[in-house]
């Protein structure tokens, strides 16, 4: 072991040792240390990370969602802190499913009001006590969250000009048939065994 992965295994120690009720486990991989939460005990854990004196996990520097639909807690929450003072990061990650909100941390860290919001869009989470919690990225009226891993790649409405109405006009995605098969490389229909042209060569060959 490192003296860089012994240092963070000690501090994953010293933060499961303080904090029982919010951890439910922490590894180093790779030098990184990344700490499993509890989702009720996030903010209690975010506020101990950036106040105890050998964490110093002042500075939030993203919060992002990730989606395992196979799971019953299907999203990840995970949050990445950075400690000026130590010179050290750390991870975060809770769990939960389409239904049960999360706590919001914009009250410790102002700078997550947007990237909670961009998880809401994105993913569905919600945050709970959030200020102002609505879409960020996505057009009004849109529906669905387009990072989850259900969501169509063509989504369900498209949006464009029309000249007859003089207005931006809001429809739903019509995908005309013909238009899906429009080459041996579909990405609806998949490599086929034969590519078009090499019927050619093989009639060439049996000639010779």
């Amino acid at each position: 072991m490192t003296e860089q992965s012994e240092a963070l295994t000690e501090l994953g120690e010293h933060i499961a040792d303080k904090m029982p009720d919010a951890v439910r486990k922490f590894e180093v991989r790779v030098g990184e240390l990344t700490v499993y939460a509890e989702r009720d005990q996030i903010v209690a854990l975010i506020d101990f990370l950036k106040r105890d004196q050998m964490c110093m996990f002042e500075m939030m520097i993203d919060v992002c969602g990730v989606d395992y639909p196979e799971r019953s807690q299907r999203f990840e929450i995970v949050y990445h802190l950075l400690s000026l003072r130590m010179n050290q990061r750390i991870r975060v990650k809770i769990s939960t499913d389409e239904d049960t909100p999360v706590p919001s941390i914009v009250e410790l860290h102002r700078g997550a009001d947007w990237f909670e919001r961009e998880a809401f869009d994105m993913y569905g989470v919600v945050f709970s006590g959030h200020p102002d919690m609505r879409r960020i990225l996505t057009d009004y009226g849109f529906e669905g969250h387009p990072l989850r891993k259900d969501f169509p790649l063509t989504g369900f409405t498209e949006v464009r000009y029309d000249d007859l109405e003089k207005r931006i006009v809001h429809e739903p995605v019509q995908l005309t048939q013909e238009y899906r098969n429009f080459d041996f490389l579909s990405p609806w229909e998949g490599m086929t065994s034969q590519i078009p042209g090499d019927e050619k060569a093989t009639t060439e060959e049996e000639g010779a």
